[in-house]
Protein backbone atom coordinates (compact mmCIF):
# COMPACT_ATOMS: atom_id res chain seq x y z
CA UNK A 1 0.00 0.00 0.00
CA UNK A 2 1.15 3.53 -0.72
CA UNK A 3 -0.54 6.76 0.35
CA UNK A 4 -3.63 4.83 1.37
CA UNK A 5 -3.86 3.18 -2.07
CA UNK A 6 -3.90 -0.61 -2.39
CA UNK A 7 -1.58 -2.20 -4.95
CA UNK A 8 -2.14 -5.37 -6.98
CA UNK A 9 0.90 -7.00 -8.56
CA UNK A 10 0.20 -9.03 -11.71
CA UNK A 11 2.62 -11.39 -13.42
CA UNK A 12 1.39 -12.38 -16.87
CA UNK A 13 2.88 -15.52 -18.43
CA UNK A 14 1.26 -17.64 -21.09
CA UNK A 15 2.44 -21.08 -22.07
CA UNK A 16 2.34 -20.86 -25.84
CA UNK A 17 5.40 -18.75 -26.62
CA UNK A 18 6.58 -19.54 -30.15
CA UNK A 19 9.81 -17.54 -29.98
CA UNK A 20 11.38 -19.52 -27.11
CA UNK A 21 9.12 -22.38 -25.96
CA UNK A 22 9.17 -22.91 -22.23
CA UNK A 23 11.25 -19.81 -21.50
CA UNK A 24 9.13 -18.66 -18.55
CA UNK A 25 10.15 -21.71 -16.51
CA UNK A 26 13.65 -22.17 -17.92
CA UNK A 27 16.04 -22.36 -14.95
CA UNK A 28 18.75 -19.71 -14.77
CA UNK A 29 21.15 -19.64 -11.80
CA UNK A 30 18.95 -22.07 -9.90
CA UNK A 31 15.67 -20.20 -10.37
CA UNK A 32 13.00 -20.53 -13.07
CA UNK A 33 12.87 -17.33 -15.14
CA UNK A 34 9.44 -16.39 -13.78
CA UNK A 35 10.68 -16.67 -10.20
CA UNK A 36 13.07 -13.76 -10.73
CA UNK A 37 10.04 -11.50 -11.21
CA UNK A 38 8.11 -13.12 -8.37
CA UNK A 39 11.01 -12.61 -5.96
CA UNK A 40 11.38 -8.94 -6.97
CA UNK A 41 7.64 -8.35 -6.54
CA UNK A 42 7.57 -10.05 -3.14
CA UNK A 43 10.41 -7.77 -2.02
CA UNK A 44 8.43 -4.67 -3.02
CA UNK A 45 7.47 -2.38 -0.18
CA UNK A 46 4.13 -1.49 -1.76
CA UNK A 47 2.59 -4.52 -3.50
CA UNK A 48 -0.22 -5.85 -1.27
CA UNK A 49 -1.11 -8.92 -3.29
CA UNK A 50 0.76 -10.73 -6.07
CA UNK A 51 -1.12 -12.89 -8.55
CA UNK A 52 -0.37 -14.80 -11.74
CA UNK A 53 -2.40 -14.80 -14.94
CA UNK A 54 -1.56 -17.89 -16.98
CA UNK A 55 -3.15 -20.64 -19.03
CA UNK A 56 -0.30 -23.10 -18.47
CA UNK A 57 -0.36 -25.67 -15.63
CA UNK A 58 3.44 -25.97 -15.45
CA UNK A 59 3.87 -22.21 -15.14
CA UNK A 60 1.11 -22.09 -12.53
CA UNK A 61 2.80 -24.80 -10.46
CA UNK A 62 6.18 -23.06 -10.60
CA UNK A 63 4.60 -19.74 -9.61
CA UNK A 64 2.79 -21.28 -6.63
CA UNK A 65 5.98 -22.92 -5.45
CA UNK A 66 7.75 -19.56 -5.68
CA UNK A 67 5.12 -17.87 -3.49
CA UNK A 68 2.84 -16.29 -6.08
CA UNK A 69 -0.93 -16.65 -5.75
CA UNK A 70 -2.75 -18.24 -8.69
CA UNK A 71 -6.44 -17.38 -8.17
CA UNK A 72 -7.65 -18.34 -11.66
CA UNK A 73 -6.66 -19.91 -14.98
CA UNK A 74 -6.50 -17.51 -17.89
CA UNK A 75 -9.04 -18.22 -20.64
CA UNK A 76 -7.60 -19.70 -23.84
CA UNK A 77 -8.82 -16.70 -25.84
CA UNK A 78 -6.46 -14.51 -23.82
CA UNK A 79 -3.48 -16.82 -24.31
CA UNK A 80 -3.19 -16.76 -28.11
CA UNK A 81 -0.46 -15.03 -30.14
CA UNK A 82 -2.91 -12.24 -30.95
CA UNK A 83 -4.18 -11.62 -27.40
CA UNK A 84 -3.15 -8.23 -26.02
CA UNK A 85 -1.53 -7.56 -22.65
CA UNK A 86 -4.16 -4.86 -22.13
CA UNK A 87 -6.96 -7.43 -22.29
CA UNK A 88 -5.04 -9.71 -19.91
CA UNK A 89 -4.68 -6.92 -17.34
CA UNK A 90 -8.32 -5.87 -17.70
CA UNK A 91 -9.40 -9.50 -17.23
CA UNK A 92 -7.33 -9.79 -14.05
CA UNK A 93 -8.79 -6.55 -12.64
CA UNK A 94 -12.32 -7.81 -13.26
CA UNK A 95 -11.53 -11.17 -11.61
CA UNK A 96 -9.66 -9.65 -8.67
CA UNK A 97 -11.36 -6.28 -8.05
CA UNK A 98 -10.97 -3.73 -5.29
CA UNK A 99 -7.44 -2.42 -5.87
CA UNK A 100 -6.40 1.16 -6.58
CA UNK A 101 -3.15 0.52 -8.48
CA UNK A 102 -2.08 -2.34 -10.75
CA UNK A 103 1.53 -3.28 -11.45
CA UNK A 104 2.15 -5.48 -14.50
CA UNK A 105 5.41 -7.44 -14.40
CA UNK A 106 6.47 -9.58 -17.33
CA UNK A 107 8.69 -12.58 -16.51
CA UNK A 108 10.92 -11.69 -19.46
CA UNK A 109 12.57 -8.90 -17.41
CA UNK A 110 14.47 -10.94 -14.80
CA UNK A 111 17.05 -8.29 -13.86
CA UNK A 112 14.54 -5.73 -12.64
CA UNK A 113 14.69 -5.35 -8.85
CA UNK A 114 12.24 -4.34 -6.13
CA UNK A 115 13.64 -0.80 -6.11
CA UNK A 116 12.65 -0.41 -9.78
CA UNK A 117 9.11 -1.55 -9.03
CA UNK A 118 8.76 0.70 -6.01
CA UNK A 119 10.30 3.67 -7.80
CA UNK A 120 7.76 3.40 -10.61
CA UNK A 121 4.88 3.13 -8.10
CA UNK A 122 6.17 6.15 -6.19
CA UNK A 123 6.45 8.19 -9.39
CA UNK A 124 2.88 7.30 -10.40
CA UNK A 125 1.54 8.47 -7.05
CA UNK A 126 3.70 11.57 -6.65
CA UNK A 127 3.05 12.78 -10.20
CA UNK A 128 -0.69 12.16 -10.18
CA UNK A 129 -0.30 10.50 -13.60
CA UNK A 130 -2.64 7.86 -14.93
CA UNK A 131 0.21 5.44 -15.68
CA UNK A 132 3.96 4.99 -15.32
CA UNK A 133 6.23 2.77 -17.41
CA UNK A 134 9.92 2.01 -17.08
CA UNK A 135 12.33 3.20 -19.77
CA UNK A 136 16.02 3.01 -20.61
CA UNK A 137 18.24 5.19 -22.75
CA UNK A 138 17.72 4.30 -26.40
CA UNK A 139 20.43 2.26 -28.13
CA UNK A 140 19.92 4.17 -31.38
CA UNK A 141 18.92 7.82 -31.40
CA UNK A 142 15.88 8.71 -33.56
CA UNK A 143 17.83 11.60 -35.12
CA UNK A 144 20.07 8.96 -36.70
CA UNK A 145 17.25 6.77 -38.01
CA UNK A 146 15.80 6.92 -41.52
CA UNK A 147 13.01 5.73 -43.76
CA UNK A 148 14.00 4.08 -47.01
CA UNK A 149 11.65 5.12 -49.82
CA UNK A 150 10.56 3.01 -52.77
CA UNK A 151 13.01 5.02 -54.86
CA UNK A 152 15.85 4.16 -52.48
CA UNK A 153 16.10 7.66 -51.03
CA UNK A 154 16.55 8.24 -47.31
CA UNK A 155 14.42 10.55 -45.18
CA UNK A 156 14.81 11.19 -41.45
CA UNK A 157 12.31 9.85 -38.92
CA UNK A 158 12.91 12.96 -36.83
CA UNK A 159 14.56 16.22 -37.84
CA UNK A 160 17.15 17.74 -35.48
CA UNK A 161 16.45 21.33 -34.44
CA UNK A 162 17.77 23.56 -37.19
CA UNK A 163 18.29 20.57 -39.46
CA UNK A 164 22.00 20.41 -38.61
CA UNK A 165 23.97 17.15 -38.15
CA UNK A 166 24.64 16.35 -34.52
CA UNK A 167 27.61 14.79 -32.82
CA UNK A 168 26.76 12.03 -30.37
CA UNK A 169 27.60 14.28 -27.44
CA UNK A 170 25.15 16.90 -28.76
CA UNK A 171 22.16 14.56 -28.94
CA UNK A 172 19.28 15.21 -26.54
CA UNK A 173 18.34 12.20 -24.37
CA UNK A 174 16.10 9.62 -26.04
CA UNK A 175 14.32 6.83 -24.19
CA UNK A 176 12.91 3.41 -25.08
CA UNK A 177 10.40 1.26 -23.25
CA UNK A 178 12.21 -1.61 -21.55
CA UNK A 179 9.13 -3.70 -20.68
CA UNK A 180 10.13 -4.19 -17.06
CA UNK A 181 7.39 -2.41 -15.07
CA UNK A 182 3.97 -1.05 -16.07
CA UNK A 183 1.96 0.73 -13.37
CA UNK A 184 -1.48 2.35 -13.62
CA UNK A 185 -4.34 3.66 -11.56
CA UNK A 186 -6.93 0.89 -11.93
CA UNK A 187 -9.87 3.18 -12.67
CA UNK A 188 -7.85 5.14 -15.22
CA UNK A 189 -6.61 1.93 -16.85
CA UNK A 190 -10.08 0.41 -17.20
CA UNK A 191 -11.33 3.66 -18.73
CA UNK A 192 -8.47 4.17 -21.19
CA UNK A 193 -7.31 0.54 -21.63
CA UNK A 194 -3.66 1.48 -22.13
CA UNK A 195 -0.47 2.17 -20.22
CA UNK A 196 0.73 4.67 -22.82
CA UNK A 197 -0.89 8.06 -23.29
CA UNK A 198 -0.10 11.75 -22.76
CA UNK A 199 -0.94 11.03 -19.10
CA UNK A 200 1.93 8.50 -18.78
CA UNK A 201 5.20 9.24 -17.00
CA UNK A 202 8.48 7.38 -17.52
CA UNK A 203 10.69 5.92 -14.80
CA UNK A 204 14.32 5.56 -15.98
CA UNK A 205 16.12 2.28 -15.37
CA UNK A 206 19.76 1.48 -16.11
CA UNK A 207 20.57 -0.55 -19.19
CA UNK A 208 22.14 -3.34 -17.12
CA UNK A 209 18.75 -4.10 -15.52
CA UNK A 210 16.74 -3.66 -18.72
CA UNK A 211 17.40 -6.96 -20.51
CA UNK A 212 14.22 -8.31 -22.12
CA UNK A 213 14.24 -12.04 -22.88
CA UNK A 214 12.80 -12.59 -26.35
CA UNK A 215 15.19 -15.05 -28.01
CA UNK A 216 17.54 -17.90 -27.14
CA UNK A 217 20.39 -15.42 -27.62
CA UNK A 218 18.85 -13.25 -24.88
CA UNK A 219 18.83 -16.25 -22.53
CA UNK A 220 22.48 -16.93 -23.34
CA UNK A 221 23.28 -13.26 -22.64
CA UNK A 222 21.46 -13.47 -19.30
CA UNK A 223 23.51 -16.52 -18.34
CA UNK A 224 26.73 -14.71 -19.24
CA UNK A 225 25.69 -11.63 -17.24
CA UNK A 226 25.03 -13.83 -14.22
CA UNK A 227 28.29 -15.71 -14.67
CA UNK A 228 26.62 -19.04 -15.40
CA UNK A 229 28.29 -21.52 -17.70
CA UNK A 230 26.27 -21.89 -20.89
CA UNK A 231 26.70 -25.62 -21.24
CA UNK A 232 23.22 -26.94 -20.49
CA UNK A 233 20.39 -27.37 -22.98
CA UNK A 234 18.58 -24.15 -23.86
CA UNK A 235 15.01 -24.02 -25.16
CA UNK A 236 15.08 -24.47 -28.92
CA UNK A 237 13.65 -21.94 -31.32
CA UNK A 238 11.13 -23.26 -33.83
Amino acid sequence: MIGGKSVLGLIAARGGSKGVPGKNIFVVNGRPLIQWSIDAARASGYIDRLILSSDDSAIMDVARNAGCEVPFRRDAALASDTASAIDVVADALMRVPGYDIVVLLQPTSPLRIAADIDGAIELLVSSGAGACVTVREADEHPYWMFRLGDDGRLSRFAEPAGGMPLRRQDLPPAWSLNGAVYVADCGWFLQHRTFLSPATVGYPMPADRSLDIDTVADLELLQRILGEEVNGPLPSSP
